[in-house]
């Protein structure tokens, strides 16, 4: 990864935009620049674009929406945007939070009306941190439906996009703009291609074992299950340019990955009601608190893994989720009518057990939280029929990245913008702080669609202006 001199330079070919990743990120952006008239290309480092947005539930948060609208439900950027810096404990800047509220519902119609993506809007339950539903997606709730809904966008609208292409190296000025990039085919071949303006969506640094451990020790040896091509290239060229990065230590876990199967079990079940207990049968956290900070936690339990119990209640909203109904298939939900079936069924201590429902019930009835601070109400009592699936803690993304503004430009350290270089998605500063307790539920998704949408816009204003 290195950012070359563009002086003397002959490039093999030329194109006013091109967008380095094809997750949603990238697709947004070249979406957006097609959208604002210019002409833009594609780079996909794999032969079957993926992603991190492959991986997900597909979910993006948005508010105000036609969807939103429609459902009756009132929202505002406004809320949104408190609700985001809430779960970051005030540690994401306030106008990059309302920045991407106010363009998250715009960028879910548009996809909706001008490129004939569907989705739906999730409002069986709501995602810890969310004071409203707001959760747009497909009607399986998987990533991989998101991606293949956008790559058909993409090959409508006409967009040039290249698969088997890892983009090497940068070319640029003295000053830092970019006049072009290197990157090599499946066969070896390398190419140069020249642009006025580049769009980095190529992700974070999860799949980079030495940044993981530099930035996020506490995380460095649970499982990754996150894209493994997400190796910080974004970053390397940033600082290579002068670029500012920020939260390197934010990202996002989860607590809940069905083991050794790595697919995650949706936190649905713990918001209807559902615990977390380590091999010794007790709870150890409040598990309200989210997804994302408990990746650490559970890797940090005895065997690295934890049991799920949640009940047939739960699994309700869980059956939506088209990898929950993996996990089913694959055999990964034991079944239990009462807790002596469940201890046998987990190998998880009864006397154990009992204790945890025997609290959860006291404090359900006294009205006061527990003794990690949840509050239970007697909707939450978990009821026979039971569930328990074996979940292990994992790193699924980085949400710390290049420093970008209000147009989804990169800036350098003294807050100037590099003159074409954007960014969006996991290769940007996202907004959940500076560690993992503040990532909300789809964090990831939306400042991939809603900065990316950004990106592409800018990109096509820079790009016509030559």
């Amino acid at each position: 990864m290195a950012v070359l001199s563009a002086e003397r330079v002959e490039f093999d070919a030329e194109m006013p935009i091109v967008v380095v990743g094809a997750g949603a990120c990238g697709l947004v952006a070249a979406l957006a620049a097609h959208d604002a008239g210019a002409e833009v290309m594609i780079l996909e480092r794999d032969e079957n674009p993926q992603g991190s947005t492959s991986l997900s539930a597909g979910l993006i948060p948005a508010a105000g929406s036609r969807l939103q609208v429609q459902a009756g439900i009132d929202d505002s950027p406004e809320v949104f945007a408190g609700d985001i810096i809430a779960k970051t404990h005030d540690r994401t800047p306030r106008d990059m939070a309302l920045v991407a509220a106010r363009a998250s519902g715009p960028m879910i119609d548009w996809l909706t009306e001008t490129h004939g993506i569907e989705f739906e809007l999730v409002t069986g339950f709501l995602y810890p941190g969310h004071s409203r539903m707001r959760m747009h997606g497909p009607k399986s709730r998987t990533g991989a439906d998101l991606e293949q809904a956008l790559l058909s966008a993409v090959s409508a609208a006409g967009i040039d996009l290249i698969t088997g292409a890892s983009v090497e190296d940068l070319y640029a000025d003295a000053d830092g703009r970019v006049r072009g990039l290197r990157f090599r085919r499946p066969d070896g071949a390398l190419e140069t291609l020249g642009c006025k303006a580049l769009v980095l969506a190529c992700c974070g640094f999860a799949g980079d074992a030495d940044m993981v451990r530099r930035h996020i020790p506490e995380i460095a040896d649970a499982e990754c299950c996150g894209h493994m091509s997400n190796t910080g290239d974004a970053v390397k060229w940033g600082l290579r340019l002068g670029a500012s990065v920020a939260d390197m230590g934010a990202y996002q876990g989860h607590g809940s990955v069905a083991h050794p199967h790595s697919l995650p079990l949706t936190w649905a079940v713990v918001t209807q009601g559902g615990i977390l207990v380590n091999t010794d049968g007790r709870r150890f956290s409040n598990e309200m608190r989210g997804y994302s900070e408990h990746g650490a936690e559970v890797a940090a339990q005895p065997g690295h893994v934890a049991w799920d119990i949640y009940d047939a209640r739960c699994e309700t909203a869980a059956l939506e989720f088209h990898d929950y109904r993996e996990i089913r298939k694959l055999g990964a939900v034991r079944t239990a009518d009462t807790l002596e079936e469940l201890a046998a069924a987990t190998g998880l201590p009864l006397a154990a057990l009992k204790a945890e429902f025997d609290a959860i019930a006291a404090a359900a009835a006294s009205g006061t939280p527990d003794r990690f601070g949840r509050r239970f109400s007697d909707s939450d009592m978990l009821k026979a029929p039971y569930r328990a699936v074996k979940v292990n803690g994992a790193l699924f993304h980085t949400q710390g990245g290049l420093v970008i503004d209000h147009q989804a430009r990169v800036l350098r350290e003294d807050g100037t913008p590099l003159p074409n270089l954007m960014a969006g998605g996991g290769a940007a500063r996202g907004l959940s702080g500076d560690s993992n307790y503040g990532y909300l539920s789809g964090n990831g998704l939306l400042s991939a669609t809603a900065f990316g949408r950004l990106a592409g816009i800018s990109a096509a204003r820079i790009a016509a202006a030559g």
